[in-house]
C-alpha cells in the first residue's frame, strides 16, 4: 500500500515515457504515460488527484497549453515540465503562472524523485508562511547587485543577457549567482525562480 500519489507522464517521445514510468514505479508510484496533451485530456477529470509531468515542447499542443486546457476544465492539479535549455524561458514563465516545478534535461533521477516528493508533500499554508518568511531573511543579506541579478535571471534572462543588461561580465554574473544561490540556499535554478515568485521579483 502506498501514500504516493497517482503520477501521469505526458510525452510524444515514447522510449522517455516508458522509461519515466518504469523509474517511478520502482520507487512506488503508480504511473500511466500519454503519448500527447490531448490523450492526457481525454482520459483526465477534475476529481482525479494526482501530479502531471509532462514535456514543456509537443507537437500540437505544449505543455504549457495543457495547462492552461486543463485549468479551463476545472482541474488544477500540480503540474512538473521537464524542459531543455532552450525552453528555459517558457519554462520560468509557467512557474510563474504556477506550475508547481520544472526540472531541466538532462537530469539525474535524485532530481526528478526529489521535485516529486517536494511536489506531493506541498506544505500547509502556515509552513508557507514560515518558508517565506525564512526566503525574505534571507534575500534581506544579499548585495544590491546580488539582487538585480536574481531578479534577471529568474525573469528567464541568460548569463549573457544578465551580464549586458548590467554593464558586466559573463563571469561576474556567474559569480554573483553561485553567491546569491548559496545565500538563498537554492540548489537550482526552479528553486530560485520559485523563492523570487514568493517575492514578488
Amino acid at each position: 500500500m502506498t501514500d504516493k500519489p497517482d503520477l501521469w507522464i505526458v510525452d510524444d517521445d515514447q522510449a522517455v515515457t516508458q522509461s519515466l514510468c518504469a523509474l517511478l514505479n520502482s520507487h512506488g508510484y503508480r504511473t500511466q504515460g500519454f503519448a500527447s496533451a490531448r490523450a492526457f485530456l481525454d482520459f483526465i477529470a477534475p476529481d482525479r488527484p494526482g501530479i502531471l509531468v509532462s514535456d514543456i515542447t509537443m507537437p500540437g499542443m505544449s505543455g504549457i497549453e495543457l495547462r492552461h486546457a486543463l485549468l479551463e476544465m476545472g482541474v488544477d492539479v500540480p503540474v512538473v515540465f521537464i524542459t531543455g535549455y532552450a525552453d528555459l524561458g517558457l519554462a520560468i514563465q509557467a512557474l510563474r503562472a504556477g506550475a508547481a516545478d520544472f526540472i531541466e534535461k538532462p537530469f539525474t533521477d535524485a532530481v526528478l524523485l526529489a521535485s516529486l516528493e517536494r511536489v506531493a508533500g506541498q506544505a500547509a499554508p502556515a509552513a508557507d508562511r514560515s518558508r517565506l518568511a525564512g526566503i525574505r531573511a534571507r534575500f534581506e543579506t544579499l548585495t544590491e547587485r546580488e539582487r538585480e541579478v536574481m531578479s534577471l535571471v529568474a525573469a528567464g534572462l541568460s548569463t549573457k543577457d544578465v551580464a549586458q543588461r548590467l554593464g558586466i561580465s559573463p563571469r561576474t554574473v556567474d559569480i554573483h549567482r553561485a553567491h546569491l544561490a548559496e545565500k538563498m540556499r537554492a540548489a537550482s535554478l526552479a528553486e530560485l525562480v520559485r523563492q523570487a515568485v514568493l517575492l514578488g521579483l
